[in-house]
């Protein structure tokens, strides 16, 4: 048996009719008004961007800064970002090409979306997002046995491990005259600066005693040299001279001739003792003849106190000092001298004292207060960052990227 339905009169379905396209037409006007405000709003803003960056963009650029100037997947990167970040690149003194900012950007717009995926949102900077991204992608991969963190702990510093054999060539610098012409000298050598026209720069310039090798030192461990030397000399290669480094009446430069590693590491050295015994007569016969003498007759620092007895004590200093404190001559020459041994290179008082330096010791800085979670977090950050980078790159291999 079949169930009946009522039906609608002709008014009552007139009146629905109405009643619906009321209701439609509302929706309608609602949804317009919407759209309205949301042009007008994005107008606003568009309008505000354009009238802060009239001042430092052309007009053509400022009508265009919205343009895109890259497609990333479905996302997009505007002339406005572009421009923006090649201004904040410049600002902070790194690269400042146009590619280098667009490259940064489209790896940014490829971290977010790898993030997203995994539902980290952009309510961060896209920098915190991927840090946690990596972390927890790469973390399980990036671990570090207690082997890495002996040897980390062993190659303390950054010198740890190595020795170099340098060349020198000091040049004077006790007026402004003489300091310009020593500076363009410097410039001349830079110029073509190859080990044997150093030597000869060396032998025919220098002003320090090791003229007589052409300049050539002995190896040294990097962590025996100055602060300031030791970071210029890290950064060589063989060949490359240091920048000029002032010494107070002369600036010297370094080439570095060659670097070894060798197996026991070597820390930097955190204080030295040293004495200074100051003898009449500069580079003169005599002083050099007194030199020779006091040299033969004492092996440690404390010796010299019997030769300086009787005399005023400002003729001997023996002071325990940070490297860092040290003046740069000084450094300089202890760094070429292990405890007992003598240099007489340096002179005082423009050149009428001459000063007989002995090193008495070095302290190191000491490894075994590192701290051997610190040192882990760092190599786990570092192999994290590895990795990330690596995953970044697959990422652009993968992606589809358009440049208009």
């Amino acid at each position: 048996m079949r169930r009946k339905f009522g039906t609608l009169d002709t008014s009552q379905s007139r009146a629905i009719k109405r009643h619906g396209a009321r209701q439609m037409s509302a929706a309608l006007h609602a949804m317009a008004r919407a759209v309205v405000r949301g042009m007008v709003q994005m107008a606003a803003i568009a309008a505000l961007s354009l009238s802060a960056l009239s001042v430092t963009l052309s007009p053509v650029l400022a009508q265009n800064m919205f343009a895109p100037v890259a497609y990333v997947n479905d996302k997009v990167v505007t002339r406005y970002e572009l421009t923006q970040r090649l201004a904040l690149l410049r600002v902070l003194g790194g690269a400042a090409s146009e590619k280098d900012a667009l490259d940064a950007l489209i790896d940014e717009r490829l971290k977010a979306e790898a993030a997203a995926r995994v539902g980290l949102r952009d309510f961060l900077s896209t920098g915190l997002i991927w840090r946690d991204y990596a972390r927890g992608r790469f973390g399980a991969k990036a671990q570090v046995s207690d082997s890495e963190i002996d040897r980390a702990l062993q190659n303390n510093g950054p010198s740890g491990g190595l020795s170099v054999l340098l060349s020198e060539l000091f040049l004077p610098a006790r007026t402004p005259e003489e300091t310009a012409k020593s500076e363009a000298l410097v410039k001349e050598i830079a110029a073509n600066p190859t080990i044997s026209n150093f030597a000869a720069a060396a032998a025919k310039y220098s002003v320090a005693p090791s003229r007589e090798k052409s300049g050539r030192m002995d190896w040294v461990a990097v962590g025996d040299l100055p602060p300031a030397l030791r970071g210029a000399v890290i950064a060589l290669k063989p060949g490359e001279m240091t920048a000029p480094l002032s010494t107070g009446n002369a600036i010297g430069v370094f080439q570095l001739r060659q670097i070894a590693e060798t197996d026991v590491a070597t820390p930097n050295a955190d204080a030295i003792e040293y004495a200074a015994y100051y003898i009449n007569g500069g580079r003169s016969e005599a002083a050099l003849k007194r030199a020779a003498d006091i040299k033969a007759s004492v092996d440690t620092c404390d010796d010299l106190y019997g030769i300086a007895k009787g005399q005023p004590e400002s003729v001997l200093d023996i002071d325990t000092l940070p490297v860092k404190d040290i003046p740069n001559d000084v450094a300089i020459e202890l760094s070429k001298l292990d405890p007992g041994e003598v240099s007489t290179a340096l002179t005082r008082a423009d050149g009428q004292t001459l000063v007989f330096l002995m090193m008495c010791g070095r302290s190191y800085e000491a490894n075994d207060s590192a701290d051997r979670d610190q040192i882990r977090q760092q190599l786990l950050s570092q192999r994290i960052g590895a990795l990330a980078d690596s995953f970044v790159a697959e990422l652009r291999a993968d992606a589809t990227i358009v440049i208009p």
